[in-house]
């Protein structure tokens, strides 16, 4: 019998306490795994539906006040989800919508694209290096009705720390912005963090992404924005890098590097369906 202060003694005790760690870190990934993911399709849904305010119009309050059965109800009764291909536009039924994985996509060769190509640069750049090749949009329309009310579009670029990923919200006009949401960055708080802020936020319902000519035209004003001018949003005081890391990644993903041939694609669309006279979230 080994003496409990013998060097094997302590080696045996120390192994098989990190075999019984690890078995029990395991276990619990694997236990938590399905309501990890669950919570992040709540997050999800929450933040598509505040983006097309859908939560205020129904419930007269955010999506963060909503219980998780009002969520999933509202979403499923409002969105469809669609997979595209971005070059051109055109809906893809070759992948799985439900569990096609944008993030994933972009980490493979064959399914992403350089967003700077040498040869034929963007106008607006990001600041990825990838983008995927097959994107999964949101269609917005009341229960039983066909007309399609507002498309929401998956956004992301560089802030002044690292990636914002976002939904933004386009009215069935496909030319005026309905809301614009982040579920994730790692802007400074109280600074860039301000993203996040229900009253910045607020400024992008009703703003025209596009000029007379049909360009983008977003634009992140350093300080206030000028009230004639309807592009325009206030700046966020003391966060000139995150500023223009939004301004140029709503800029990309609604120009034709992006968005713009599924745009073009759903205002066919859009025109050959019968007109509507209320707003998404309006009784």
């Amino acid at each position: 019998m080994q003496q409990r202060d013998s060097l094997a003694y302590t080696v045996g005790v120390a192994a098989v306490l990190c075999v019984v760690c690890s078995l029990a870190v395991s276990a619990a990934a694997v236990f938590l795994q399905p309501f990890q993911l669950a919570n992040e399709q709540l997050n999800q849904q929450k933040n598509i539906l505040d983006a097309t305010g859908l939560a205020r119009g129904e419930f007269g309050r955010p999506a963060d006040e909503l219980t998780p059965e009002q969520i999933k109800n509202l979403y499923e009764g409002w969105i469809s989800e669609q997979l595209i291909n971005l070059d051109t536009g055109l809906e893809n039924t070759d992948l799985p919508v439900a569990t096609y994985d944008p993030r994933e996509a972009v980490q493979k060769a064959d399914m992403r694209v350089e967003v700077v190509d040498p040869d034929d640069p963007p106008e607006f750049d990001p600041g990825e290096v990838y983008r995927e090749k097959v994107a999964k949009v949101y269609l917005v329309r009341r229960p039983n009705e066909t007309p399609i009310r507002q498309v929401v579009l998956p956004i992301y670029g560089k802030g002044l720390w690292g990636t914002l990923r976002g939904y933004l919200a386009v009215d069935s006009d496909l030319k005026t912005a309905e809301g614009l949401t982040f579920y994730e960055h790692k802007e400074t708080p109280g600074l860039g963090g301000e993203v996040d802020n229900p009253g910045w936020k607020q400024q992008w319902e009703g703003i025209e992404l596009f000029d007379a000519e049909g360009k983008p035209a977003v634009k992140v004003w350093k300080g206030t924005a000028p009230s004639d001018n309807p592009h325009a949003v206030d700046g966020l005081s003391g966060a000139t890098i995150t500023c223009r890391g939004v301004q140029a990644l709503i800029n990309y993903w609604v120009s034709e590097d992006g968005y713009g041939p599924f745009l073009d694609q759903m205002k066919s669309r859009i025109d050959g369906q019968p007109s509507t006279t209320s707003e998404a979230g309006a009784e």
